[in-house]
């Protein structure tokens, strides 16, 4: 079985569009880190319940909050393909959480 690829543009995370369909502009697309939990990108700020601290390691994955897949960015940015990392429930639990609280704070 052949891995799914999103399609993307360069060597941008910012550019894919998930297998799903979906995209930045679309339902959004969140930075997360390894487990696919949504990270908290405020600077100086406490991280809000539910979200991840900004990984020290700057391994940032790209989560597709309608589909749950998981993107590795630094994949994207060193062969300008997405393949899809691994999938998470973003219909229920912790991860499900992370997306509310996300878009929450973005409102």
């Amino acid at each position: 079985m052949d891995a799914e690829t999103a399609v993307v543009t360069g060597h941008d995370v910012t550019t894919i569009t998930c297998v799903c369909g979906n995209t930045v502009s679309q339902d959004g697309l969140i930075q997360a880190n390894s487990e696919g939990v949504p990270v908290h990108a405020g600077a100086n700020t406490a991280v809000p319940a539910g979200l991840a601290e900004w990984p020290a390691d700057e391994d940032l994955h790209t989560l597709c909050p309608a589909c749950g897949r998981v993107y590795r960015d630094a994949i994207v940015e060193e062969t300008g393909t997405a393949p899809v990392a691994f999938r998470v429930d973003v219909t229920a639990g912790p991860i499900a959480e992370a997306i509310r609280v996300h878009w929450s704070l973005s409102a």
